[in-house]
């Protein structure tokens, strides 16, 4: 919310000072192995999302005894809510290609073909959120490429300070990207956090990358693509059902790409559907919420949100950012859970 941050004049880039002093916290050796440890997705994802170990951890996740041990052992609060791990990832559950046959249409920003970049949150822990994204995209006629060979976006190590393994993560990254957007496909990524690493984080770093712009330009979010297909007259309005009632937590990954509510915007074309907007931080913050000494915190943050969910009397709920989702539904303490936009909108379609 401060009104000095770029693109304003004066530039005063505080979010990016921090990062500066993590990235010397880093270099000094000063950071707990902890935090080394939660930030490694790729390599804790792929251990922990396989079958017999997905099951074991999301069994220990809920076992209030061995949760007070990783509290006094690992430091992860005993009450934070953890993500569920699939035994079967994203990627094992569906082919390369979804929906080829489909009629690709461009339009002056957009080819009609999509790449997914699942992501490892997407690939491991919510892949529900990307089948429904592909379900979503083929309904509106345009062809789908998973990205399988992808890694890490490297978000979790940027906010460790870790800059040495973003960049090594950026150069594998970058040859998948550019194979599919050399075969005239833009992409999408279900998680704002990782859109955000290659639309802004990673140009800044590389700001002489003519690959990492070049990416850059075909990076999108999903609703920030629906909306763009909408406007050339492409995105279908044949919803079959009402969402009735959303509250709509903008997450903060997502606010800062500057595109405009475009989550929102997708979601009022639904007849009969009240969105309720929420601009304030979840107090999710990649893995500030499930720490032990920042977990309370993270709880009082999340308050305000909580409570606006609870005075909208909603019908569903829910968050660009599944882990803000997760949090919120945490804080309701109702048995109720959140629903990505993506979700509610497949439902709105009935496919």
């Amino acid at each position: 919310k401060c009104p000095y941050l770029p693109p304003h004049a004066w530039a005063v880039d505080f979010p990016h000072l921090m990062l500066r002093a993590k990235a010397v916290r880093f270099q000094d050796k000063d950071t707990r192995w902890r935090d080394r440890l939660i930030t490694s997705t790729d390599p804790i994802f792929d251990a922990l999302g396989t079958p017999g170990i997905a099951q074991l951890a999301n069994a220990a996740a809920g076992n209030s005894m061995l949760r007070k041990l990783g509290d006094r052992m690992v430091g992860i609060h005993p009450d934070a809510p953890l993500p569920q791990f699939h035994p079967r990832p994203l990627t094992r559950r569906v082919g390369e290609h979804v929906g080829r046959e489909l009629p690709a249409t461009a339009t002056d920003r957009t080819t009609g073909k999509v790449a997914i970049y699942v992501t490892c949150y997407g690939d491991h822990n919510e892949p529900q959120v990307v089948e429904d994204l592909i379900a979503v995209l083929n309904h509106n006629n345009i062809p789908v490429r998973v990205l399988k060979d992808a890694k890490c976006c490297g978000m979790p190590k940027l906010e460790l300070g870790d800059l040495k393994k973003v960049e090594r993560l950026k150069d594998a990254n970058l040859p998948v990207f550019l194979d599919a957007i050399d075969a005239g496909y833009d992409i999408i990524a279900p998680i704002p956090s990782c859109v955000l690493m290659y639309k802004q984080e990673l140009p800044l770093m590389f700001p002489e990358d003519a690959a990492v712009a070049r990416v850059q330009s075909r990076f999108f979010d999903p609703f920030e693509y629906l909306m763009l297909r909408h406007k050339a007259g492409l995105a279908r309005t044949d919803f079959s059902s009402t969402l009735g009632k959303v509250a709509y937590h903008v997450a903060c990954h997502q606010r800062v790409q500057n595109f405009g509510m475009k989550t929102r915007d997708f979601l009022q074309l639904i007849p009969g559907t009240e969105v309720t907007s929420i601009e304030r931080c979840s107090g999710h913050d990649g893995t500030y919420a499930v720490k032990s000494e920042t977990y309370d915190k993270a709880m009082k943050i999340a308050k305000p949100v909580v409570n606006r969910v609870r005075q909208a009397e909603a019908d569903t709920f829910g968050s660009d950012c599944p882990m803000a989702g997760r949090l919120i539904a945490h804080g309701l303490d109702n048995g109720s859970a959140a629903e990505h936009p993506v979700s509610m909108v497949r439902k709105a379609y009935g496919i």
